[in-house]
């Protein structure tokens, strides 16, 4: 076996063809996704791989990980981590890297697009041109946005960039995370729905995985003003789905802006059918720029790993 056979990785899904070719032209690449019967392929090539590279909606499941006995790196498109059990990859010394830092500035713009186009009913206002209803009737009023009070669910880098553009508009920063950060200087919140009652627009910007799953339920919807509008661009794992469903249909919120889903890319059809929400495909990070920032971070960790160099973006 040569040394280039060595170098092999496994394709979870499909990445940008710049990260991609550059792949292929240094490894021998298996493209999972392509597979008819990806578990009969795994039983015969999984014990050459040592590289997994996949994406943050998609993650990898721990019965392709076991199908793997010498892989030593999940490299993540992405900076979600819910799609891989990473309590397994400690047990096994599997590597899980993500392209951190990254896609924090394209995911607050979209925060705050989100937010400015349900507040302020963008995409309705397009469609009342657009139908040519103008002529005929008046538009309804929308809401301000500039001074309100937002909550931040989650102060990591991403709840901090929306923190900073959310000044931008004179607002009243308020936040939650599992400590207060003293260095920043936005009022904390103790807790999830201390956060709500103090809050005309929600931003969910927290991690996903198991211990926030569900944590905006119905309890969190009703102590929400009714005026309150729920953004979410961080996991859909994080909302109740039926619980957010039943909270605009009953006018326990007015509104949502949502890039995230709980069974995407199958958005549920009430939510479809709400004139109160603004629905985007889980583009939050899709900008050319930043794409191809994150393949040069996942590259990057390829070729440390490959050549016995420190990870520069392991999770600990």
């Amino acid at each position: 076996m040569t040394v280039r056979n060595l170098r092999t990785v496994l394709l979870i899904a499909p990445v940008m063809d710049q990260l991609q070719k550059r792949l292929e032209a240094g490894y021998v690449v298996h493209k999972l996704y392509e597979q008819a019967d990806p578990a009969a392929y795994l039983a015969q090539n999984g014990a050459g791989i040592l590289v997994v590279v996949t994406r943050g909606d998609v993650g990898v499941g721990t019965p392709v990980l076991e199908a793997l006995p010498s892989v030593g790196l999940v490299a993540v498109f992405g900076v979600g981590t819910d799609g891989v059990d990473l309590d397994y990859a400690r047990r096994r010394g599997i590597h899980v890297t993500i392209t951190s830092g990254a896609l924090t500035e394209d995911v607050a713009d979209m925060a705050l697009g989100l937010l400015l186009s349900t507040a302020r009913r963008l995409c309705q206002g397009d469609r009342f041109v657009r139908e040519g209803r103008w002529p005929l009737e008046t538009p309804p009023l929308s809401s301000q946005v500039s001074g309100k009070r937002i909550g931040i669910l989650g102060m990591g880098n991403i709840g901090r960039a929306i923190a900073r553009r959310a000044g931008g508009f004179d607002m009243q920063i308020r936040y939650t995370d599992r400590k207060r950060n003293d260095a920043l200087p936005y009022l904390f919140c103790p807790d999830l729905p201390a956060l709500a009652r103090d809050s005309d627009f929600l931003v969910i910007a927290a991690s996903g995985g198991k211990e926030s799953q569900g944590m905006v339920n119905r309890l969190i919807f009703q102590a929400l003003p009714d005026h309150a509008l729920v953004i979410n661009i961080a996991r859909g794992s994080i909302v109740n789905e039926p619980d957010l469903i039943n909270a605009l249909q009953q006018g326990d919120i007015a509104g949502a802006g949502l890039d995230v889903y709980a069974d995407e890319p199958n958005v549920p059809p009430a939510l479809l059918a709400m004139d109160n929400v603004v629905l985007q495909p889980h583009t939050a990070s899709a900008t050319w720029e930043t794409r191809r920032k994150m393949s040069d971070i996942v590259f990057a960790n390829v070729e440390a790993f490959f050549n016995q160099r420190p990870l520069p973006n392991k999770l600990e």
